[in-house]
């Protein structure tokens, strides 16, 4: 009887459990659901990898609070938005991930964000960002009302903006760049 290494049932486990991953960028753990429900339309994934990928998305908006946060420090609200965005950044990675959606796993934005010169202007900034994210998601949810786990990940990120978000960075912003 031939022996199958330990190390081998844990990876042929986690394959057929779904949780691990074999993607473009090497294997990687995913949360998300075991079954892939079903592949979306061009437009749909299009519309998904634009909340993460686009220039109002998910990862612009981390890559830019991290850019502050090494600038400035550890400053609020930079500190605590830099790592909601990180989540909201899973929560979109889920739903690719559940739908068999090819996206890029290193954040482009990375190290290319343009520095505010000041913390005022990091709080202008942040406020401008946390709107057009807003209206990023305004535009998009009509076309994804037909997949009820994505309009409700939309709909939770768009609500994260608008009542945590750009609040506390327009209460930073009438602080002089930070509380």
């Amino acid at each position: 009887m031939k022996r199958i290494p330990l190390i081998g049932l844990v990876v042929a486990g986690l394959l057929v459990s779904g949780v691990l991953v074999l993607g473009a960028g090497g294997w990687r753990w995913s949360q998300s659901s075991a079954v892939v429900q079903a592949s979306l339309p061009y437009d749909v994934s299009g519309v998904v990898l634009e909340a993460l990928v686009g220039p109002d998305g998910e990862y612009a908006a981390y890559a830019t609070y991290a850019a502050i946060v090494q600038e400035y420090g550890y400053v609020e609200p930079y500190a605590s938005i830099l790592a909601s965005e990180a989540r909201h950044i899973v929560a979109l990675q889920r739903i690719l991930d559940r739908y068999a959606v090819s996206y890029p796993v290193e954040n482009p934005y990375l190290g290319v964000v343009e520095i505010p010169a000041s913390l005022e202007n990091a709080a202008q900034a942040g406020v401008d960002a946390e709107i057009a994210n807003v209206a990023l998601y305004d535009a998009q949810v009509a076309a994804v009302s037909a997949y009820a786990d994505i309009t409700r990940v939309f709909s939770n990120l768009r609500r994260a903006s608008l009542e945590a978000h750009l609040p506390a960075f327009e209460l930073a912003l009438q602080s002089g760049g930070s509380f």
